[in-house]
């Protein structure tokens, strides 16, 4: 007869002492930083990448990689969330969490050492983004998870409102990074990620444990299908809705992008039904009995499509128009677009860690809702200022909108993760980044649509008469004038200068003066100024609407004041701090209930 040693059971956070919950939380926002920076970096490097590269995005053989390189990251990480925050439910969070650190890392190496050119590089540096999404998938299913278990639910609030700087203010960085590191050269974007990546992997491996629940349970294997199957039908239907089709300035009623979206709607039914009928399913279904996870969620995906295409809005105001007008040549505006956005990420970082702490407090009903409509005004702000704004006045307003968002995001994130029970926190929380970043994808392809669809009214008639009182001849300015729209939108947004590359070797026949008028900094923003008014107001309202329905859903949720969940012989946040940094522990609640007790391992 042989003795069985007894199983050691997983520590609890309090076992762990009072340093434990604030190094979960600041190695888990070292991994939504670098995973958000490099959701955004590629955005205002596509330039630099595809000049690298030797490969003109904007010939319509090309278009799909222009696509994919915006989206890909996107797509990936919103299909993938939830079957690795299940994962991470299963077999540990911080397991699942190291992972991912490590595939990310090994992505951003493999992409910097791209050394081919062409339509070669160009697959190279998609499918190497997709790796990186699935390592950005792992970190951002199970951060959340880990940061509530490492928590009390008092400063869950607090600890979710710094990780959520990270993972909105990331998104804004890496328009500033990679403006800066682009130019000198382009493989500095994906390199800049490796020593974070490999110091975040080493000391996630060292220093995170699973304090959480896990539940013994097998994967839904007809659920991940169905619903990763539907998912990336939908989102890549929206990706190429967004691209020329024959004579449409837009492929919404092109067969391929149907099938994709009414596929996908389909598979997510059959998804739905299969979720009702299986013992372990993917989405819990049951989770949106409680309504501060069904109208937080609600919220979160309103809110996420209003903001989403901003990003991609504000880069071609800037760099297509109003950048060139105040004497910025074309080939500094990716730069400068993410300098003049900064504001939104100041504001963002003044207040999401701050509504985080206070609406553990006092609930987050209010700061939620304010936030919401606060971000409504700021689109209202966006839409009544010109084209040609001053831009104190347009600093401001992206103050008051970063303002509004981080008065949203760390509360709602807060209010949803409260709502989870123990076991389910890591697949709740991957339910809860699939519908944001979904809602981004969605959001870029609406916002994008919307614009076209603004601009094509009148852009042609300004295209063509401009370019025949400059000498161009009438064919030649129907021809450029006909073009898709999402062709002028694609060269403002990569920084190109729009007229040059329409015309192409055409504009070598016109006399001196007319090509330097025409390639000048003046004559593209004058013309499209107008159009693109058009495009921008339909683009907000939709983003108005959306962040009101944000704003009522933030209503159905939680109470009118947060229950004081603080125990008398637990600490305030300052105080662990400083005893975080002196080595005590001071009152440290170690108290759990039943459902918070780990499974022995």
């Amino acid at each position: 007869m042989s003795l069985r040693t007894p199983r050691r059971q997983a520590p609890t956070a309090a076992e762990l002492g009072p340093h434990y919950k604030w190094i979960a939380l600041s190695n888990t926002t070292l991994g939504l930083l670098i995973a958000t920076i490099n959701s955004s970096i590629v955005l205002i490097a596509l330039p630099d990448i595809f000049k690298g590269i030797n490969l003109n995005p904007l010939k319509p053989e090309n278009t799909s990689y222009l696509l994919w390189m915006m989206t890909g990251f996107l797509v990936v990480t919103a299909v993938l969330v939830v079957s690795f925050g299940r994962l991470g439910d299963m077999f540990g969070r911080a397991r699942m969490y190291n992972i991912g650190f490590l595939i990310f890392t090994v992505s951003s190496v493999f992409l910097a050492i791209t050394w081919f050119d062409g339509t070669a590089a160009a697959l190279w540096l998609i499918g190497w983004r997709v790796v990186q999404g699935i390592g950005g998938a792992f970190l951002m299913a199970n951060s959340s998870a880990i940061l509530t278990d490492a928590f009390p639910p008092e400063q869950r609030g607090l600890a979710l409102g710094i990780n959520g700087v990270a993972a909105i203010g990331g998104s804004f960085l890496g328009l500033l990074i990679g403006g800066v590191l682009a130019p000198i050269n382009w493989h500095l974007i994906f390199l800049v990620s490796v020593p974070f990546g490999l110091v975040g992997t080493v000391w996630a491996y060292l220093k995170l444990h699973d304090t959480g629940v896990r539940r013994k349970s097998t994967m839904d294997w007809w659920g991940n299908l169905t619903f990763g199957l539907g998912l990336v039908g939908i989102l890549v239907g929206i990706t190429y809705a967004i691209a020329p089709y024959k004579d449409s300035q837009m492929a919404w009623g092109r067969p391929f992008v149907l099938f994709c979206l009414i596929g996908g709607a389909a598979l997510l039914v059959v998804f739905a039904v299969v979720e009702t009928r299986v013992a372990n399913p993917l989405f819990d279904l049951s989770l949106f009995n409680n309504s501060s996870f069904l109208f937080g969620n609600i919220a979160n995906f309103a809110a996420n499509i209003g903001r989403g295409g901003l990003q991609f809005i504000l880069i071609i105001w800037l760099q297509g128009i109003w950048l060139p007008q105040h004497g910025y040549d074309y080939s500094r505006t990716p730069l400068w677009a993410g300098i003049y956005m900064v504001p939104i990420t100041i504001g963002f970082l003044l207040t999401a860690p701050v509504s985080g702490m206070l609406s553990d407090r006092l609930g987050t009903k209010y700061f939620t809702t304010i936030g919401s409509l606060i971000t409504a005004g700021t689109f209202f702000a966006l839409i009544a200022i010109p084209v040609d704004f001053a831009y104190p006045v347009f600093a401001i307003i992206l103050l008051i909108n970063g303002v509004g968002m981080g008065l949203f995001m760390s509360p709602n994130r807060a209010e949803v993760m409260n709502s989870l029970p123990a076991h389910a926190r890591g697949s709740g929380a991957g339910m809860m980044t699939t519908f944001q970043n979904a809602a981004m994808v969605l959001s870029i392809g609406v916002f994008f649509s919307l614009l076209i669809a603004g601009l094509s009214t009148h852009l042609p008639a300004a295209l063509q008469g401009g370019l025949t009182a400059n000498g161009v001849s009438a064919s030649s300015a129907s021809e450029v004038s006909n073009l898709p729209t999402v062709a002028v939108l694609f060269a403002a947004f990569l920084g190109y200068n729009p007229v040059k590359e329409l015309l192409g070797g055409q504009i070598n026949g016109l006399p001196a003066s007319a090509q330097e008028n025409l390639t000048g900094l003046k004559f593209f923003p004058h013309l499209i100024s107008e159009p693109f008014a058009d495009g921008l107001n339909a683009a907000f309202t939709f983003a108005i609407v959306c962040c009101l329905i944000a704003a009522i859903a933030s209503l159905f949720t939680g109470k009118d004041r947060a229950q004081t969940l603080r125990s008398p012989h637990t600490e305030t946040v300052g105080e662990e701090l400083v005893a975080a940094s002196a080595g005590l522990s001071v009152g440290v609640d170690v108290e759990r209930t039943e459902t918070d007790q780990p499974r022995r391992t």
